[in-house]
Protein backbone atom coordinates (compact mmCIF):
# COMPACT_ATOMS: atom_id res chain seq x y z
CA UNK A 1 0.00 0.00 0.00
CA UNK A 2 1.48 3.49 -0.88
CA UNK A 3 1.26 6.75 1.44
CA UNK A 4 -1.30 8.86 0.34
CA UNK A 5 1.42 11.50 -0.30
CA UNK A 6 2.22 9.52 -3.50
CA UNK A 7 -0.71 8.16 -4.67
CA UNK A 8 -2.17 9.76 -8.04
CA UNK A 9 -5.92 9.58 -9.47
CA UNK A 10 -4.92 6.18 -10.69
CA UNK A 11 -4.55 4.54 -7.26
CA UNK A 12 -7.33 6.35 -5.26
CA UNK A 13 -9.92 4.80 -8.01
CA UNK A 14 -9.04 1.44 -7.12
CA UNK A 15 -9.04 2.51 -3.23
CA UNK A 16 -11.50 0.85 -1.14
CA UNK A 17 -11.85 3.10 1.92
CA UNK A 18 -9.52 0.23 4.44
CA UNK A 19 -7.05 1.44 1.90
CA UNK A 20 -7.42 4.55 1.84
CA UNK A 21 -7.52 4.59 5.77
CA UNK A 22 -4.03 2.72 5.55
CA UNK A 23 -2.98 5.41 3.17
CA UNK A 24 -3.67 8.41 4.95
CA UNK A 25 -1.81 6.11 8.13
CA UNK A 26 1.43 6.03 6.12
CA UNK A 27 1.45 9.24 5.48
CA UNK A 28 2.18 10.28 9.06
CA UNK A 29 0.21 13.94 8.97
CA UNK A 30 0.47 14.96 6.24
CA UNK A 31 -3.17 14.50 4.64
CA UNK A 32 -5.26 17.47 3.49
CA UNK A 33 -9.16 17.52 3.80
CA UNK A 34 -11.23 20.36 2.07
CA UNK A 35 -14.74 20.69 2.35
CA UNK A 36 -16.64 22.21 0.05
CA UNK A 37 -20.37 23.39 -0.48
CA UNK A 38 -20.70 22.19 -4.00
CA UNK A 39 -24.79 24.04 -3.92
CA UNK A 40 -23.73 27.72 -3.81
CA UNK A 41 -22.50 29.55 -6.97
CA UNK A 42 -18.98 29.02 -7.34
CA UNK A 43 -15.76 31.53 -6.55
CA UNK A 44 -15.33 31.28 -10.73
CA UNK A 45 -18.66 30.44 -12.92
CA UNK A 46 -16.33 28.61 -15.45
CA UNK A 47 -15.03 25.92 -12.46
CA UNK A 48 -16.72 24.23 -9.32
CA UNK A 49 -15.48 24.89 -6.45
CA UNK A 50 -14.33 21.00 -5.42
CA UNK A 51 -12.00 22.03 -8.65
CA UNK A 52 -10.79 25.12 -6.98
CA UNK A 53 -9.66 23.09 -4.01
CA UNK A 54 -8.27 20.18 -5.50
CA UNK A 55 -6.25 22.54 -7.91
CA UNK A 56 -4.85 24.22 -4.60
CA UNK A 57 -3.77 20.95 -2.75
CA UNK A 58 -6.51 19.28 -1.12
CA UNK A 59 -5.99 15.68 -1.25
CA UNK A 60 -9.50 14.65 -0.30
CA UNK A 61 -12.52 16.56 -0.29
CA UNK A 62 -15.38 16.67 1.56
CA UNK A 63 -18.85 17.85 0.27
CA UNK A 64 -21.22 19.56 2.99
CA UNK A 65 -24.77 20.91 2.48
CA UNK A 66 -25.60 18.17 -0.51
CA UNK A 67 -28.27 16.64 -0.97
CA UNK A 68 -28.62 13.10 -1.60
CA UNK A 69 -32.29 12.95 -3.25
CA UNK A 70 -31.45 15.89 -5.42
CA UNK A 71 -27.42 15.51 -6.34
CA UNK A 72 -26.37 18.22 -7.84
CA UNK A 73 -22.85 20.54 -8.30
CA UNK A 74 -22.94 24.19 -9.16
CA UNK A 75 -20.99 24.62 -12.38
CA UNK A 76 -21.07 20.52 -13.44
CA UNK A 77 -23.60 19.34 -15.48
CA UNK A 78 -24.41 16.31 -16.17
CA UNK A 79 -27.35 14.53 -18.19
CA UNK A 80 -27.47 11.91 -15.18
CA UNK A 81 -27.57 13.49 -11.72
CA UNK A 82 -26.90 10.35 -10.28
CA UNK A 83 -23.49 10.19 -11.89
CA UNK A 84 -22.63 13.33 -10.86
CA UNK A 85 -19.75 12.14 -7.91
CA UNK A 86 -18.52 9.73 -10.33
CA UNK A 87 -17.96 12.24 -12.73
CA UNK A 88 -16.43 14.75 -10.62
CA UNK A 89 -14.16 12.21 -9.05
CA UNK A 90 -12.92 11.63 -12.70
CA UNK A 91 -12.40 15.43 -12.83
CA UNK A 92 -9.99 15.95 -9.75
CA UNK A 93 -8.67 12.84 -9.54
CA UNK A 94 -8.98 12.38 -5.96
CA UNK A 95 -11.60 10.57 -2.91
CA UNK A 96 -14.59 12.68 -2.69
CA UNK A 97 -16.59 12.27 0.68
CA UNK A 98 -20.13 13.83 2.05
CA UNK A 99 -20.99 15.18 5.46
CA UNK A 100 -24.39 13.47 6.79
CA UNK A 101 -25.57 15.06 9.93
CA UNK A 102 -27.31 12.82 13.09
CA UNK A 103 -29.98 15.22 13.71
CA UNK A 104 -31.22 14.98 17.48
CA UNK A 105 -34.60 15.56 17.60
CA UNK A 106 -34.30 15.50 21.53
CA UNK A 107 -30.74 17.83 21.65
CA UNK A 108 -31.38 20.40 24.13
CA UNK A 109 -30.80 23.49 22.38
CA UNK A 110 -28.55 26.31 22.88
CA UNK A 111 -29.83 28.29 20.13
CA UNK A 112 -32.49 28.44 17.49
CA UNK A 113 -31.94 25.28 15.26
CA UNK A 114 -32.70 25.07 11.64
CA UNK A 115 -34.76 22.39 9.96
CA UNK A 116 -32.70 19.83 7.22
CA UNK A 117 -33.95 18.13 4.09
CA UNK A 118 -34.22 14.63 4.62
CA UNK A 119 -31.49 13.76 1.96
CA UNK A 120 -29.16 15.97 4.24
CA UNK A 121 -30.05 13.95 7.79
CA UNK A 122 -27.56 10.70 8.44
CA UNK A 123 -30.39 7.83 8.19
CA UNK A 124 -29.92 4.44 6.50
CA UNK A 125 -32.18 5.48 3.69
CA UNK A 126 -29.49 8.47 2.57
CA UNK A 127 -26.58 6.57 3.89
CA UNK A 128 -27.78 3.57 1.08
CA UNK A 129 -28.22 6.50 -1.57
CA UNK A 130 -24.88 7.69 -0.58
CA UNK A 131 -23.42 4.26 -1.00
CA UNK A 132 -24.93 4.64 -4.57
CA UNK A 133 -24.04 7.95 -5.98
CA UNK A 134 -19.98 6.78 -5.02
CA UNK A 135 -18.95 8.53 -2.19
CA UNK A 136 -15.26 7.12 -0.99
CA UNK A 137 -16.23 8.02 2.32
CA UNK A 138 -18.41 9.60 4.73
CA UNK A 139 -18.51 12.15 7.48
CA UNK A 140 -21.15 12.49 10.42
CA UNK A 141 -20.60 15.62 12.08
CA UNK A 142 -23.23 18.55 12.29
CA UNK A 143 -23.29 22.16 10.67
CA UNK A 144 -24.33 25.47 12.89
CA UNK A 145 -28.09 25.14 14.19
CA UNK A 146 -28.31 21.52 13.17
CA UNK A 147 -28.90 20.14 16.75
CA UNK A 148 -26.58 16.60 16.24
CA UNK A 149 -25.55 15.60 19.22
CA UNK A 150 -22.63 12.97 20.22
CA UNK A 151 -25.29 10.61 21.05
CA UNK A 152 -27.08 10.86 17.44
CA UNK A 153 -23.78 10.83 16.00
CA UNK A 154 -22.46 7.32 17.38
CA UNK A 155 -25.90 5.50 16.30
CA UNK A 156 -25.52 6.67 12.78
CA UNK A 157 -21.98 5.35 13.15
CA UNK A 158 -23.69 1.86 13.63
CA UNK A 159 -25.64 2.43 10.63
CA UNK A 160 -23.14 3.76 8.47
CA UNK A 161 -21.18 0.44 8.88
CA UNK A 162 -23.96 -1.58 8.64
CA UNK A 163 -24.53 0.21 5.26
CA UNK A 164 -20.69 0.83 4.27
CA UNK A 165 -19.18 -2.54 5.72
CA UNK A 166 -16.06 -3.57 6.80
CA UNK A 167 -14.54 -1.86 3.84
CA UNK A 168 -16.00 1.65 4.35
CA UNK A 169 -14.51 4.70 5.70
CA UNK A 170 -16.37 6.39 8.17
CA UNK A 171 -15.11 9.97 9.88
CA UNK A 172 -17.32 11.13 12.62
CA UNK A 173 -17.22 13.65 15.80
CA UNK A 174 -18.03 17.59 15.82
CA UNK A 175 -15.83 20.65 14.96
CA UNK A 176 -18.14 23.11 16.89
CA UNK A 177 -21.49 22.62 18.96
CA UNK A 178 -24.21 22.41 16.38
CA UNK A 179 -26.31 24.65 18.22
CA UNK A 180 -26.31 22.08 21.23
CA UNK A 181 -26.60 23.01 24.84
CA UNK A 182 -23.51 21.45 26.81
CA UNK A 183 -21.67 19.97 23.72
CA UNK A 184 -19.54 23.43 23.26
CA UNK A 185 -16.26 24.15 24.18
CA UNK A 186 -14.20 21.56 26.39
CA UNK A 187 -17.51 19.72 26.06
CA UNK A 188 -17.74 19.08 22.91
CA UNK A 189 -16.50 15.38 22.93
CA UNK A 190 -15.24 13.23 26.26
CA UNK A 191 -12.92 10.17 26.01
CA UNK A 192 -16.59 8.60 26.56
CA UNK A 193 -17.55 9.78 23.87
CA UNK A 194 -14.78 8.72 21.55
CA UNK A 195 -14.72 5.39 22.44
CA UNK A 196 -18.43 4.88 22.02
CA UNK A 197 -17.71 6.46 18.03
CA UNK A 198 -14.58 3.65 17.72
CA UNK A 199 -16.82 0.39 19.09
CA UNK A 200 -19.46 1.56 17.07
CA UNK A 201 -17.59 1.58 14.04
CA UNK A 202 -15.74 5.24 13.39
CA UNK A 203 -12.26 4.96 11.36
CA UNK A 204 -11.30 8.56 11.90
CA UNK A 205 -12.76 10.99 14.98
CA UNK A 206 -12.97 14.47 14.05
CA UNK A 207 -12.30 17.22 16.54
CA UNK A 208 -11.60 20.79 16.39
CA UNK A 209 -8.01 22.06 15.66
CA UNK A 210 -6.53 23.91 18.56
CA UNK A 211 -7.66 27.31 18.82
CA UNK A 212 -10.74 26.94 16.68
CA UNK A 213 -13.01 26.61 19.49
CA UNK A 214 -12.54 27.96 23.13
CA UNK A 215 -11.14 26.01 25.58
CA UNK A 216 -9.65 23.58 22.84
CA UNK A 217 -5.66 23.63 23.23
CA UNK A 218 -2.72 22.00 22.18
CA UNK A 219 -2.31 19.62 25.59
CA UNK A 220 -6.19 18.40 25.22
CA UNK A 221 -6.52 17.61 21.82
CA UNK A 222 -2.89 15.83 22.36
CA UNK A 223 -4.45 13.96 25.24
CA UNK A 224 -7.38 12.82 22.82
CA UNK A 225 -5.84 12.02 20.15
CA UNK A 226 -3.74 9.41 22.10
CA UNK A 227 -6.68 7.86 23.20
CA UNK A 228 -7.90 7.81 19.93
CA UNK A 229 -4.72 6.03 18.29
CA UNK A 230 -4.57 3.59 21.40
CA UNK A 231 -8.09 2.80 20.80
CA UNK A 232 -6.81 1.91 16.92
CA UNK A 233 -8.81 5.00 15.34
CA UNK A 234 -6.74 8.12 13.49
CA UNK A 235 -7.27 11.65 14.06
CA UNK A 236 -8.86 14.14 12.11
CA UNK A 237 -8.36 17.91 13.19
CA UNK A 238 -11.08 20.34 11.83
CA UNK A 239 -11.08 24.23 11.71
CA UNK A 240 -15.19 24.49 10.90
CA UNK A 241 -14.93 28.31 12.52
CA UNK A 242 -14.98 29.94 9.39
CA UNK A 243 -11.28 30.42 10.47
CA UNK A 244 -10.16 29.32 6.87
CA UNK A 245 -11.07 33.34 5.52
CA UNK A 246 -8.37 34.12 7.96
CA UNK A 247 -4.91 35.39 7.35
CA UNK A 248 -1.77 33.58 6.38
CA UNK A 249 -0.24 33.35 9.72
CA UNK A 250 -3.29 32.30 11.70
CA UNK A 251 -3.40 29.26 9.01
CA UNK A 252 0.05 28.05 9.55
CA UNK A 253 -0.87 28.06 13.45
CA UNK A 254 -3.45 26.17 13.43
CA UNK A 255 -1.57 23.94 11.17
CA UNK A 256 1.49 23.59 13.28
CA UNK A 257 -0.95 23.41 16.38
CA UNK A 258 -2.67 20.33 15.42
CA UNK A 259 0.45 18.76 14.02
CA UNK A 260 1.74 19.21 17.04
CA UNK A 261 -0.98 17.72 19.28
CA UNK A 262 -0.78 14.44 16.76
CA UNK A 263 -3.14 15.13 14.09
CA UNK A 264 -3.31 12.38 11.02
CA UNK A 265 -5.23 14.73 8.99
CA UNK A 266 -6.45 18.55 8.50
CA UNK A 267 -9.50 19.21 7.53
CA UNK A 268 -10.14 23.33 6.52
CA UNK A 269 -13.78 24.36 6.56
CA UNK A 270 -16.13 25.88 3.67
CA UNK A 271 -16.61 29.57 4.74
CA UNK A 272 -13.43 31.04 3.54
CA UNK A 273 -15.32 32.52 0.69
CA UNK A 274 -19.20 31.17 0.36
CA UNK A 275 -18.62 27.26 -0.19
CA UNK A 276 -14.93 27.05 -0.09
CA UNK A 277 -12.33 28.52 2.26
CA UNK A 278 -9.76 30.98 0.75
CA UNK A 279 -7.93 28.53 -1.99
CA UNK A 280 -4.54 30.29 -1.17
CA UNK A 281 -4.93 29.07 2.72
CA UNK A 282 -5.82 25.35 1.23
CA UNK A 283 -1.95 25.79 -0.33
CA UNK A 284 -0.83 27.68 2.78
CA UNK A 285 -2.03 25.24 5.19
CA UNK A 286 -0.60 22.23 3.11
CA UNK A 287 2.66 23.69 2.94
CA UNK A 288 2.76 24.24 6.58
CA UNK A 289 2.23 20.53 7.12
CA UNK A 290 4.53 19.51 4.91
CA UNK A 291 5.88 21.76 2.95
CA UNK A 292 6.07 23.19 -1.02
CA UNK A 293 7.59 19.56 -2.59
CA UNK A 294 4.49 17.57 -1.32
CA UNK A 295 2.16 20.56 -1.52
CA UNK A 296 3.22 21.53 -5.81
CA UNK A 297 3.09 18.10 -6.63
CA UNK A 298 -0.63 17.01 -5.60
CA UNK A 299 -1.40 20.91 -7.01
CA UNK A 300 0.47 19.69 -10.41
CA UNK A 301 0.13 15.73 -10.86
CA UNK A 302 -2.78 14.65 -13.46
CA UNK A 303 -5.51 12.81 -13.10
CA UNK A 304 -4.05 10.49 -16.13
CA UNK A 305 -1.33 9.76 -14.65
Amino acid sequence: MKRLLDCTASDFKKMKGQDLKQAIKASEGRVIVSEVIGTVQPLYPSVTNVEIAAAFGADMILLNLFNVFRPSIQGFAVDNPSAIIQKLKELIGRPVGLNLEPVDPKAKQLEQLIELPEGRIASEKTLLEAKHLGFDFVCLTGNPKTGVTNLEIKKAIETARHVFGKDGLIIAGKMHGAGVEGETGEEIVKEEDIQGFIEAGADIILLPSPGTVPGITIESSQRLIRFIHKNGALALLTIGTSQEGADEATIRQIALNSKMAGADLYHIGDAGYAGIAIPENIMNYSIAVRGKRHTYVRMASSVLR
